[in-house]
């Protein structure tokens, strides 16, 4: 038995893909999600498995990496943008990198918004529903 809490019956449980490369950060990224945001958590290890999960599953978002390597944050969500079958699913990038530049580089992806990584695992749902709209 999970002892993660339930949603309130409001509102729907929402369906998080996590894209990112390094374990640690997909365990909890995961957990935070799972945990604190009551919702259910799909992870892929890189960008192009999370262009297959992302078609097979349809999350309701994908929180994706920036920087990995073979196919980077930005190159995944044009793609994902660019498919049929997940054009309409929201995609905040997950990133290191939050100086101005990169923010502006940012700006121009089909993308809902921007999280820094560090994260603080408690605040991560509040975070991503605030740029998703969910709350």
């Amino acid at each position: 038995m999970s002892s993660a809490p339930s949603p309130p019956m409001s509102s729907p449980r929402r369906r998080i893909l996590v894209v990112d490369d390094d374990d640690l950060i997909l365990e909890v990224a995961q957990m935070s999600l799972e945990v604190v945001g009551g919702w259910e958590v799909t992870t892929a290890n890189g960008a192009r498995d999370g262009l297959v999960r992302a078609r097979a599953e349809h999350p309701d978002a994908i929180v994706l990496d920036v920087m990995m390597p073979g196919m980077d944050g930005p190159t995944a969500a044009q793609a994902l943008k660019a498919d049929p079958e997940t054009a309409d699913i929201p995609i905040v990038l997950l990133t290191a990198k939050v100086q101005s530049a990169d923010r502006d580089r940012f700006a121009d992806l089909p993308v809902a918004g921007v999280l820094a990584k560090p994260f603080d695992p408690m605040r991560l749902p509040a975070e991503l529903g605030s740029l998703l709209g969910w709350t």
